[in-house]
């Protein structure tokens, strides 16, 4: 079994920066690639970031290449989510999945955490 919570949302203005964590317990943790999601209202929840369990590997969407940066602490048992630059249609709650299958598809996780909002103003 593995417990996720997510932090370090909040309400920026547009060019700021913040730092997801997410926070795991569950001995197996660190077997499980670790996905970054976001979902805004009225919208499909949508992949953005994930990191394979090693830590060595990890997968953007195109849209968020080179402005948030996914990275893995495996001592704190913590992924991070670095988002730079932020926009006004960034606005989401951002979740983070633990699974053992294709990083891609949410419906694959096995695992969520309870999301945390980000809300950009422009």
């Amino acid at each position: 079994q593995v417990q996720l919570v997510e932090s370090g949302g909040g309400l920026v203005q547009a060019g700021d920066s913040l730092r997801l964590s997410c926070a795991a317990s569950g001995r197996t943790f660190s077997r499980y690639v670790v996905g970054w999601f976001r979902q805004a209202p009225g919208k499909e929840r949508e992949f953005v970031a994930a990191i394979s369990w090693s830590g060595s590997t990890t997968f953007y969407k195109d849209s968020v290449k080179g402005r948030f940066t996914i990275s893995r602490d495996k001592a704190k048992n913590t992924v991070y989510l670095q988002v730079n630059s932020l926009q006004p249609e960034d606005t989401a709650v951002y979740y983070c999945g633990a699974t053992t299958g294709t990083y891609y598809y949410a419906t694959l996780y096995d695992y969520w955490g309870q999301g945390t909002q980000v809300t950009v103003s422009s």
